[in-house]
């Protein structure tokens, strides 16, 4: 995923409305993600973010080039001046004790021990963190939009097995009270019906709601709040999903080259070792070329028979060297180094995280890949008990408790084997994003 240019968020004086990309219509998972990049909030900041930074950049650099303004003032003295100075010798002049004055002045840096040159450096690499962090912010939504609707997939499963669940007990009770009637069955058997379907009612409200959390979620991080009610997902999720599984080390290998907050956070440590540059260069002299271009008028009354009004100019080489500044100079290198040195620190702190991450994920995945094949496994034995525990029933060799023990053991397992498929597709979706391949 690119990284997107700041400049393109400075195009807005200021944040716009959100731009709502949900319709009635049943969502995707690729429209999901495509609002949630629209709306949230957390990449919206990401990006302004990055237009800061991209600011202090050109900010830093435009202190290299000339500065060109506008002077003007305007005096009155006790006494007479010479308003405009003398050009050769025994030329006379006009005086007037109120002077005005306007200049156009132009003023280049010619040496500032590279401090100027180390500042649009760490400019530019503080500009490319910030980057590189919007980036990293808008694949950490990918990864949040993708694991919410994975598990609302998973929910809507659970709870379409509950509702079979549900008329395959009421057809039990049907049948359960046919057979009492012929005295085949004992109204005890009609209780535990009941108390089951019971229980299987208030599973169904907790499913219900907790699928009503999951929509909220998905639809904060669309940035919709107060529009869960609208959001409805499409699509099933796939029972058979290849992938290709890496190698952890190979993992942690394109981790590093891909990790936008690894590169971030390199660009960090690298802009930190730039300010101690800047900082070291206020050590030094600075060197400007300095020239202004005007005129000069008397504004009151004027002696003498020079000329009261004329045009002035001047060019010259200015320079500024510090020589006592109370320790402000040292103070600031040694800031600066400081800081370099927690950067660093942070990095190898990041880099660690991050092979912590890449393993986990690898493990996850590995895991998750062994419950989805053993619940398939567990699901099929499940129903084929279930069968087999109703033929006994109706052949009157098992008890009703041995019916409605196989149904909830094949409920619970398709509930585990839903939430499997689930939890497999988010460890891939993971794995992606501790590689940065998201």
């Amino acid at each position: 995923m690119p990284a997107e240019s700041g400049d393109d968020a400075a195009s807005d004086q200021y944040a716009t409305p959100d731009a709502v990309l949900v319709t009635e219509a049943p969502l995707t998972l690729d429209a999901a993600i495509k609002a949630a990049m629209a709306n949230n909030p957390e990449v919206a900041a990401a990006k302004w973010d990055a237009a800061a930074a991209s600011a202090r950049k050109d900010r830093a650099a435009g202190q290299r080039l000339p500065d060109i303004g506008l002077s003007g003032d305007y005096t009155h003295r006790l006494d007479r001046e010479r308003v405009i100075p003398t050009r050769r010798e025994g030329e006379p002049g006009a005086f007037s004790r109120s002077v005005a004055s306007a200049e156009v002045v132009l003023s280049v840096p010619v040496y500032t021990g590279g401090r100027l040159y180390s500042e649009v450096q760490a400019a530019e690499l503080l500009r490319e963190e910030a980057r590189r962090n919007h980036v990293r912010t808008r694949q950490a939504l990918v990864f949040d939009v993708s694991s919410v609707f994975f598990r609302i997939l998973a929910q809507r499963s659970v709870i379409e097995s509950l509702e079979v669940s549900e008329k395959a007990l009421e057809e039990h009770l049907r049948q359960t009270e046919e057979w009492i009637a012929l005295e085949k069955a004992a109204p005890v058997d009609r209780m535990r019906t009941e108390v089951r379907m019971a229980e299987l009612r208030q599973d169904f409200v907790r499913e219900k709601n907790l699928l009503s959390i999951q929509h909220r979620i998905l639809a904060n991080l669309m940035g919709l709040p107060g529009r869960a009610g609208r959001i409805e997902p499409a699509g099933e999720l796939e029972e058979k999903m290849v992938f290709d599984l890496p190698d952890a080390d190979d993992a942690l290998e394109t981790a590093k080259r891909n990790r936008q907050d690894f590169l971030a956070a390199k660009a960090a440590a690298e802009a930190h070792a730039k300010k101690v540059d800047a900082a070291k260069g206020d050590r030094w002299p600075v060197i400007s070329l300095e020239g202004a271009y005007g005129g000069r008028r008397a504004l009151g009354s004027v002696s003498g028979p020079g000329d009261d009004s004329g045009d002035t100019g001047r060019i010259g080489v200015a320079m500024e060297m510090p020589l006592f500044q109370g320790g402000s100079v040292d103070a600031s290198i040694r800031e600066n180094r400081a800081e370099y040195a927690a950067a660093r620190q942070r990095l190898r702190s990041l880099e660690h995280r991050i092979a912590l991450e890449v393993e986990t994920a690898v493990l996850d995945v590995q895991a998750a890949d062994e419950q989805v094949r053993a619940g398939r496994t567990t699901v099929a034995l499940a129903r084929e008990t279930l069968r087999i525990e109703q033929e006994k029933y109706a052949a009157g060799t098992a008890s009703v408790a041995d019916v409605l023990d196989a149904q909830a053991a094949l409920l619970d397992a398709e509930k585990t084997y839903y939430r499997a498929l689930a939890e497999f597709r988010t460890a891939v979706a993971r794995l992606h994003l501790a590689m940065g391949e998201i």
